[in-house]
């Protein structure tokens, strides 16, 4: 992996729905004091384009309960890591902030990453990506924004923040967002976290999690 990209995380954002595609789980029989029982496996089993993955909940560790905070651990694959990082790396410009009144997109000292957006369901990896993230959120694909990459490099940052409009005109656009998946592409040794300043939860950044942050 491209180690100049010090950090390099994943945001794709979904807004709530009720979730329309049904994954598959495999029965399990189960021992017990009354006999044998059948029971789900919670392993889910999703099938997209002719490739088939898996979402497994014993991947998953709770970091918070208030606000909702997960981490999925390897949740990528490192081949889709590299695809992705590739897929952005000569296309990335200076991270943008909406303005509070207007809407637009403007420059602000709160936030000096780097970034861009891929386009829904653009190739094969990316549209894998996407319905795997809509089967373990139960969001739909299709009420999610696109996909956006992000590049940090010593020293940048995105100061704390809501990941909600002020503004009019993204909130009818479709509303505030009530989830936000964070993926991190590549690992550095020393920093690159993502804070949750009003608790004393830290995602640390290491190759390939995935952080749920929901507002529920």
């Amino acid at each position: 992996m491209d180690r100049q990209l010090s950090l390099l995380f994943l945001l794709f954002l979904c807004l709530l729905s009720i979730f329309s595609d049904l994954s598959s789980s495999t029965p399990l029989r189960v021992s017990g004091g009354h006999g044998d029982r059948k029971t789900k496996l919670s392993v889910l089993k999703l099938v997209t384009g002719g490739s088939s993955s898996t979402i497994d909940p014993t991947r998953v560790t709770q970091i918070s309960w208030r606000p909702r905070a997960f981490v999925y651990r390897n949740f990528l694959t490192d081949e889709e890591c590299d695809h992705l990082v590739t897929l952005a790396k000569d296309k990335l410009e200076k991270s943008m902030v909406a303005d509070n009144e207007s809407g637009k997109s403007i420059e602000s000292e709160v936030r000096t990453s780097s970034g861009m957006f891929l386009s829904k369901g653009q190739d094969e990896v990316v549209a894998n990506v996407e319905a795997r993230i809509a089967s373990w959120t139960f969001l739909p694909k299709e009420n999610g924004e696109s996909i956006q990459i992000l590049h940090y490099e010593h020293g940048q940052k995105y100061e704390p923040h809501y990941d909600y409009f002020h503004d009019k005109v993204n909130q009818e656009l479709g509303g505030h967002r009530v989830a936000t998946v964070l993926m991190y592409l590549s690992d550095v040794e020393k920093g690159g976290e993502t804070i949750f300043p009003n608790s004393e939860v830290t995602s640390n950044c290491m190759i390939n999690p995935f952080l749920l942050c929901r507002r529920l």
